[in-house]
């Protein structure tokens, strides 16, 4: 069974964590999630999931971490 795919933006510098996310989309299972971890909210990257059809939560953990959980919708 698919799991979670875990990419920690935190300490990168943009848009290598764009980057990272688009490419973890491409190979993403239908049962899997991609979780990334950030200090920002990525608008950017909203927007390209919106067009291409996928569903994501948003938590603001205690620290400030960005916590988004991507699936396929």
């Amino acid at each position: 069974m698919p799991g979670v795919t875990v990419i920690d933006g935190r300490d990168l510098q943009p848009p290598e964590p764009l980057e990272r996310a688009l490419e973890a989309l491409d190979t993403l299972e239908d049962d899997a999630e991609l979780m990334l971890l950030l200090y920002c909210q990525p608008q950017p990257l909203f927007n390209i999931l919106r067009r291409n059809g996928y569903a994501w939560q948003e938590t603001v953990r205690d620290d400030g971490t960005h916590e988004i959980r991507i699936r396929k919708a």
